[in-house]
């Protein structure tokens, strides 16, 4: 070998030993002039208490659906006493410090303002009578229910265009007992003979239940999805009455507890026409045979109000009962649309009481009439009324997705690693055997 080839061999040598010291995933410096920095750990999220609300006597409870959180330090409380609801609001309404225009909150779809404001505890107080600011009565076989609720809609800023708080609407109860003496005052006897006291305003009770599918007992759930029956039970409680009859004039359902509101979509209507299951995507019908004349049962299809966003659903029914001995006729009838005869049938009496269910014109009812003909609106709700959870099936079925997904890209990582780790090897091998060959050419020329 000559002076030159030796030369170039000594210099393959020389650059194999420094490639082969040189430690490529030294960042310390040394090399690049570079210095590292530690990384700074992300802080961590501290867990946000849910809200709290007060109950006083009855319960305020704040919609799900609301797009921000209030306050967990009990922002509203409630007080129901014997003639009128006190509700005192906290100006600090969602706990972050920015107080809320007391100008803006109001009580009640009338729209109530606040009756005194204290400037040193930051509150503001609404007195308003249990029949006051649009409130409405439920009547229950147990209790009496006021419902009402307290809205806050902040008004526009300097800036028209943006608004830095969110509107929200908490739903307020107050319950009392029917059987028990819910006044301070004391009860004063009065002897007065039966006959005088015989009024729908004592006697009658009337109530409007949502049933369990067997109708043994009430719903405890209030959520249904589409495709649902639900089951509606009307009855009257008649305490030393005479014999009377209980049908349902009209029931329409609205998202407010306010029947006259819009949308609205009637159930019932024409004095006993069940019109919800004349459509054809729907199977509601009254349910034979009664259970006794002061009860009447009849199913709904679940449904929604289309291109709204609530899926809170309220039904309002207008409830009349008649003598016990009165026939059923076109103002007091339980009507239902068989599908298969496509046509009207009556629960009680004869079919032909239902012919104007279907032109729609079954007279005006006249009035109270002299055979004790007593009438009353109930309301039930909210209910909750939503799709089927498609979405949770998609959002289940996208998990091993996403498992999967992670361990295929664990496995290309690994894969790559070793071939990486394989690639080394060879080249350490390669540079290995060259070295050898160095040494033993040196060994040669020596």
């Amino acid at each position: 070998m000559g002076l030159s080839g030796q030369l170039s061999v000594r210099v393959l040598c020389f650059t194999a030993t420094f490639v082969a010291s040189y430690n490529p995933w030294d960042f310390s410096g040394r090399h690049s002039g570079l210095s590292s920095r530690p990384r700074t750990p992300a802080p961590e999220r501290q867990p946000v208490d849910p809200p709290f609300w007060s109950r006083s006597n009855s319960w305020a409870v704040v919609d799900v659906s609301q797009p921000r959180a209030l306050s967990a330090l009990t922002p509203v409380s409630v007080q129901c006493e014997e003639a009128q609801v006190v509700v005192t609001v906290q100006r600090d309404l969602f706990g972050t410090g920015r107080l809320v225009q007391a100008a803006d909150l109001s009580l009640g779809p009338s729209g109530c303002k606040y009756t005194s404001l204290d400037g040193a505890m930051e509150t503001v107080v609404f007195e308003a009578g249990l029949h006051e600011c649009g409130s409405t009565l439920q009547m229950t076989p147990d209790s009496l229910i006021y419902s009402t609720r307290l809205y806050y809609k902040p008004a526009l800023g300097s800036n028209p265009v943006i608004i830095r708080t969110s509107p929200v609407e908490v739903p307020i109860e107050c319950h009392y007992p029917r059987r028990d003496n819910v006044s301070s005052k004391a009860i004063k006897p009065t002897w007065v003979p039966f006959s005088s006291t015989l009024s729908a305003e004592e006697r009658l009770v009337f109530s409007l239940r949502l049933m369990n599918d067997d109708w043994t007992a009430e719903r405890a759930s209030k959520r249904y999805q589409l495709g649902d029956a639900m089951h509606v039970q009307a009855d009257v409680n008649m305490v030393n009455h005479v014999a009377l009859r209980l049908f349902v004039d009209h029931c329409v359902a609205t998202l407010s507890p306010d029947g006259n509101s819009s949308p609205r979509h009637s159930i019932i209507d024409f004095h006993g026409c069940l019109v919800d299951g004349r459509l054809e995507d729907s199977s509601s019908a009254f349910v034979s045979p009664r259970i006794g004349p002061d009860s009447l049962r009849f199913t709904v299809d679940a449904f929604r109000f289309a291109q709204e966003q609530g899926d809170l659903v309220y039904m309002t029914c207008h409830l009349k009962v008649v003598a016990g001995n009165q026939p059923p006729d076109a103002l007091s009838k339980a009507c239902s649309f068989d599908k298969a005869r496509a046509s009207w049938s009556a629960l009680e009496g004869s079919d032909g009481i239902c012919r104007c269910c279907e032109a729609g014109n079954c007279g005006i009812s006249p009035g109270e009439s002299s055979m004790g003909e007593r009438e009353a609106d109930v309301l039930v709700g909210p209910f909750v009324l939503e799709e089927l959870k498609t979405s949770t099936y998609l959002e289940d079925e996208r998990k091993p997705r996403t498992a999967s997904q992670d361990a295929h890209e664990k496995s290309v990582l690994i894969m790559m690693g070793l071939t990486v780790m394989t690639g080394l090897l060879a080249s350490a091998s390669v540079v290995l055997a060259f070295l050898l060959g160095c040494r033993k050419s040196r060994r040669a020329d020596v």
